[in-house]
């Protein structure tokens, strides 16, 4: 797997404007798939500010899996970063 430096463009939210749904809804889907433990965090507010960019509540719920996805990676990551500081 390819190395990255955390760093996911915000292409889609040049300048206030809305991105299309489609491409909205494939980004946030290519976020879930390619997010790393060192990219979780930018991913995740990449991620929530394409869905706040959404505007109806249909397009939401398809990214809604995605996002739960992604939510739970974070937290399963941040349970094992714990328990391996603890020793």
């Amino acid at each position: 797997m390819a190395k990255t430096d955390g760093f996911v463009p915000l292409k889609s939210l040049k300048a206030g404007s809305k991105p299309d749904p489609r491409a909205a809804l494939a980004e946030i889907r290519r976020i879930y798939f390619k997010t790393t433990k060192e990219t979780i965090e930018h991913d995740l507010a990449h991620a929530i500010e394409l869905l706040k960019s959404l505007e109806s509540e249909e397009e939401r719920e398809k990214a809604l899996v995605f996002m739960d996805g992604i939510s739970q990676m974070r937290s399963e990551w941040a349970r094992h970063a714990k328990k391996k500081r603890r020793g």
